[in-house]
């Protein structure tokens, strides 16, 4: 399967674009099984659910990638994961996230 260029053609998590096998594990560690279960989810709060589940701090380019994905889903065209990078800091800053992290 190849990636999809819009959401109505979205069968599987790996054809929304920027979802390699890594993000659609992630993904499904949320919960999220198909790609219709990301619509009306918040980026944001996926991010932090994932670095609490897997008590990790992930890198930030995991939030660009979910804010993609996401607004793939609610209708908007594909674009790189990174373009998400500028939205991402001007919404959010630095991101004070507690995340656990047991080592």
């Amino acid at each position: 399967m190849g990636q999809a260029t819009h959401c109505d053609n979205c069968q599987a998590l790996d054809q929304i674009p920027n979802i390699g096998p890594a993000a659609a594990e992630e993904l499904r560690q949320l919960g999220i099984e198909k790609p219709k279960d990301l619509c009306d989810r918040d980026p944001f709060e996926m991010y932090q659910q994932l670095c609490t589940l897997t008590e990790t701090r992930h890198d930030l380019c995991v939030l660009d990638t979910f804010m993609a994905a996401v607004d793939f889903m609610g209708g908007a065209p594909a674009v790189p994961w990174w373009r998400y990078t500028a939205e991402r800091k001007a919404q959010f800053g630095q991101i004070p996230i507690q995340c656990l992290a047991t080592h």
